[in-house]
């Protein structure tokens, strides 16, 4: 049965969802990767395909920005459409100067200050735990791929434009919680599948950098130019056939 923010009936989501936040990036994944993907839902203009990936079903869906948004799309997958795994592929901005633009990054978890967990279902830790078994496929992809991993906890936050007084506040939850790159939805999609008993993963490409002056990619790039992450994300679906 459809929700309010989902017309796709039951049975049009595949098991696994790839779940980037713009929901352009989620079209670019479906045509340019999936053979006979069809759009399932387009409700508020957060599009999701259906289609196969070398024969393996896959959807793909945009969840748009932050936690409240991925929360409620993320919740419905899992609770309303048999999802069982979802994994997150974004962008984010780098905490640690070594970190390059289009750098990929494994998440080993998400700290968050965020009060979501806590509202919705009691969670008291502020660090939600990923999937071990889709860490291990994504980890045993990216090996396939010749694509190098940084592993770590990455930082979901609810502010993207800080005050003044604010503005070197990275560098405490850095420093503090060991975050190498932050980004704005993790944390909520962790706990939802914590929660739910179902499984997730976040694996996100460097965008931009906090911790030194670099270039920026550009709205189009963080569209298409995620390639590499995209690859790994989708032959690690195999890897659980």
């Amino acid at each position: 049965m459809p929700t309010p923010h989902n017309r796709a009936n039951i049975g049009d989501f595949a098991k696994t969802v790839l779940m980037p936040g713009d929901p352009l990036r989620a079209k670019f994944v479906a045509e340019k990767f999936l053979e006979n993907a069809r759009l399932i839902n387009d409700v508020r203009g957060m599009l999701a395909y259906t289609g196969t990936y070398k024969g393996v079903p896959i959807s793909v869906m945009g969840s748009g920005m932050g936690m409240p948004s991925i929360g409620i799309y993320s919740y419905e997958l899992y609770k309303f459409y048999g999802v069982e795994n979802i994994i997150r592929i974004g962008t984010a901005g780098a905490y640690d100067e070594k970190l390059n633009i289009f750098d990929v990054v494994l998440s080993e978890g998400a700290y968050s200050e965020s009060t979501y967990a806590k509202t919705q279902y009691g969670f008291e830790k502020s660090v939600m735990p990923v999937s071990a078994e889709l860490n291990a496929r994504l980890i045993k992809s990216a090996e396939k791929n010749g694509v190098s991993l940084i592993k770590s906890i990455i930082h979901s936050g609810d502010v993207f434009y800080y005050g003044e007084k604010q503005a070197d506040y990275w560098k405490t939850v850095r420093d503090n919680h060991g975050c190498v790159c932050v980004e704005m939805e993790s944390f909520a999609l962790l706990a939802n599948a914590r929660y739910l008993g179902k499984n997730a993963a976040c694996i996100v490409t460097i965008s931009d950098s906090l911790a030194k002056k670099c270039e920026e990619a550009t709205a189009q790039q963080r569209q298409t130019s995620l390639e590499k992450m995209i690859k790994v994300a989708l032959d690690s679906v195999l890897e659980g056939q």
